[in-house]
This record gives structure tokens, C-alpha cells and sequence, in this order.
């Protein structure tokens, strides 16, 4: 009998132990964020050996908050995984919060965990080119402001108005009006001179011809 006894204590804990290590747990479930043809989606993969039917539930976080939710699905894990997708268009570094509630215990569940640590979204997004934008540098004011081009600067004849005399002396009057008739001061000096040269030709002409007259005559 006590033998007996042994054996099934020791079946009880075999069976004890066999059942813990099929029990469902959080850690056999993963989460990550994809790209297929072009759209964001985020699949939930459950490992969990035990076939414990679980529902996911997928929750988009903001500042530690859930801001909505993206949706439920029910999964049945396998050894070889199971995974269920959720379609989501997703951002850049978003942060999503997973819940897994699976199996009951005596009206208990035996998960109602979350996937730690919350799912983080990659840094580019499924479209081409798809970013977080970096900061725009402001544009500077020499690029931005056209250079003045310089005034072209008067000719000295330009800016000079018509009918403006000229920096050169004007001639004075007098003088203008002998160089117009071709009189100037030594005029009345030169033809005096010229009259009295007549005057002393025609006395020395006279003279002469009485002088000849008078030889002429002894």
C-alpha cells in the first residue's frame, strides 16, 4: 500500500508538473508592426503549446493613454505559432499597448496581461519616403531679400540743364562788340599817324617840284 501510495503521489505531481508547463502564458505571445503592399498592419503571434483560446485586443497609447482602439481578435495558439493580423495604417514611431486575455480557472482568467514592453512602430512609414520630417531651416535674408542694384550716376553733360552757362568767364561787352565790327583801341592812333604821313609826303612833293622849277629856270 505505501508503495502504491508513492507511485501516485508521483503521478499527481507528473501530471501537476505536465499541465503547468501547457499552461497559457503572456510571454508565448509577441507583437511587431509591417508593411503589405503598401499599408501598415500589426501582427499578434501566439506560441502558446496548451491550444488555450485567447482574445487580443490592440490599443493605440499617446502620452500613456489609450487613444483608440484598433480592434479584437480571437487566436488559438500552437507550438509552431499561430499569428492574426491587425490592419492597421500606422505612423511613424506610433505606440501601440497589446492585451491578451486567455482560458478560464475557476472563473479566473489565466491571462489578462499586457505584451511588455508596448509595441513601437519603425522610424519610416509603408509609403515611399514615409518619415518623421526633419526641422526646416529658415530661409536667410540674403537669399530671401533681392540686392538693390546701384543708380546709374549722370553724365556731367546730362546733368547740366539746358541753357545753364558754362564754369568759363563770359567776355565782357566792350570787348565783344570790337571783335564783331573788328575796331579795337589803337585805331584812332594808327590813322592819325597814317593822315600825317600824308600830309608830310604831299608838303615834300610840293617842295620838291619847286625846287626843280626854280634850277630850271637859271
Amino acid at each position: 500500500m505505501q508503495i502504491l501510495g508513492v507511485a501516485a503521489a508521483s503521478s499527481a505531481l507528473a501530471l501537476s508538473a505536465a499541465g503547468s508547463a501547457l499552461a497559457c502564458n503572456i510571454n508565448e505571445f509577441s507583437a511587431e508592426a509591417k508593411c503589405v503592399g503598401g499599408k501598415g498592419v500589426i501582427n499578434v503571434t501566439d506560441v502558446d503549446a496548451s491550444g488555450t483560446p485567447a482574445t487580443v485586443t490592440v490599443y493605440l497609447e499617446n502620452n500613456g493613454a489609450d487613444v483608440k482602439t484598433v480592434g479584437s481578435k480571437d487566436v488559438t495558439g500552437s507550438r509552431e505559432g499561430v499569428t492574426i493580423t491587425f490592419d492597421e495604417n500606422w505612423s511613424p514611431n506610433a505606440e501601440y499597448r497589446i492585451r491578451v486575455q486567455a482560458g478560464r480557472d475557476k472563473d479566473h482568467l489565466i491571462v489578462d496581461k499586457d505584451i511588455t514592453p508596448n509595441l513601437t512602430t519603425p522610424s519610416e512609414g509603408c509609403s515611399k519616403g514615409e518619415s518623421t520630417p526633419p526641422a526646416t531651416p529658415a530661409p536667410s535674408e540674403s537669399a530671401s531679400t533681392p540686392a538693390e542694384s546701384p543708380s546709374p550716376t549722370p553724365s556731367a553733360s546730362e546733368s547740366a540743364p539746358a541753357g545753364t552757362s558754362s564754369n568759363a568767364p563770359s567776355p565782357a561787352a566792350g570787348d565783344s562788340n570790337l571783335a564783331e565790327t573788328g575796331a579795337n583801341s589803337n585805331t584812332g592812333l594808327i590813322a592819325g599817324i597814317a593822315g600825317a604821313l600824308v600830309v608830310v609826303g604831299g608838303g615834300a612833293v610840293f617842295f620838291g617840284m619847286r625846287r626843280r622849277g626854280a634850277n630850271s629856270s637859271r
